[in-house]
């Protein structure tokens, strides 16, 4: 009981304190941009007197020494109250909310595409013929060399402008949430393919795996029950990796399918100068992070019963 105390704190620490690096660099990295924040709230072609301006600076904070800025900004952070967009007028938690339901539902799409494709590769590659696998780690390779804004391209350019099978753009049509889900799901289930793969190989020559086919289990099901539940685990490390590639690929796939969501607000954000959408969405993110990281843990206890003892964590 008291390992499992202990095990949590330390994780709610290490929560806590990669919210506040991603936070800190978002803030500092911003102040660095060039342009004054007061041109981006009345904009540009506004012709204001100097007391009118230094009222606005008065009113954003923005008069204050910049650790007093920062101090403010944190102290916001802590108590969740993101600010105020600048160009929108509205606050940032309301502006990322209203966003984020088609970016959830992109994010979603994916995940459940990039699995089901890297399980289904996996399987069918795995321990057969050697012309299988060389012909799906070479296209492996080639999609995940290639840019998600390219990819996309692509797939609009065939499948949308050639056969015309698929809407350009977000109608609110399901069919038009199929070419970004597999944008943003390719290049994701090529890695988890090539990662579990390997697992799957290595778990194939495990003494385990020897006794469930002596006991005369299909092999089908030694596969899909036994090995492949072992290769899942090295795919689990890269979580971190597949939670920043979604955040990123939708704010690049979400400009070139002109879907509205989190990442089309947050470039015109930081286009803008936005500064407190850009840091609203980046704590966005860290959390999500964080709490994605979390679960990680708990499915490492479920996956490999090994582990329960050592993370203190019990499966359900």
């Amino acid at each position: 009981m008291g390992s499992a105390v202990r095990t949590v704190a330390a994780r709610v620490a290490g929560g806590i304190l990669v919210v506040w690096a991603a936070a800190t660099c978002a803030f500092l990295v911003l102040q660095l941009i060039p342009g004054d924040p007061v041109n981006s709230i009345i904009g540009s072609n506004a012709l204001v007197s100097p007391e009118q301006r230094a009222e606005i600076r008065h009113q954003y904070g923005l008069d204050l020494p910049f650790a007093a800025q920062y101090l403010a900004y944190l102290g916001r952070l802590a108590t969740g109250r993101l600010g105020d967009s600048y160009q929108l007028q509205q606050p940032v938690s309301e502006v990322i909310a209203g966003q984020l339901g088609p970016t959830a539902q992109l994010a979603l799409a994916a995940t459940v595409l990039a699995l089901v494709l890297s399980v289904a590769v996996t399987v069918a590659t795995s321990g057969r013929a050697a012309w299988p696998r060389r012909v799906s780690g070479v296209v492996e390779l080639l999609v995940v060399s290639t840019p998600s804004f390219w990819l996309g391209i692509m797939l609009l350019t065939v499948f949308s402008f050639r056969l015309g099978w698929l809407p350009v753009s977000d109608s609110g049509d399901a069919r038009s949430l199929i070419l970004p889900a597999f944008t943003l799901a390719l290049p994701i289930a090529a890695v988890l393919s090539q990662v579990m793969r390997e697992g799957l190989l290595g778990a194939l020559e495990q003494p385990f795996v020897l006794t469930a086919r002596a006991r005369g289990l299909p092999e089908r099901t030694v596969r899909s029950r036994h090995a492949l539940r072992h290769a899942a685990l090295p795919a689990l490390t890269l979580a971190g990796w597949f939670t920043g590639t979604l955040l990123g690929g939708a704010v690049v796939v979400e400009n070139v399918f002109a879907r509205s969501g989190v990442g089309r607000i947050t470039l015109q954000a930081v286009a803008d100068r936005d500064l407190p959408v850009v840091q609203g969405v980046v704590a966005l993110s860290a959390v999500v992070f964080v709490a994605v990281s979390a679960l990680v843990e708990v499915l490492y206890a479920v996956v490999d019963p090994r582990l329960r003892r050592r993370t203190g964590v019990t499966a359900a």
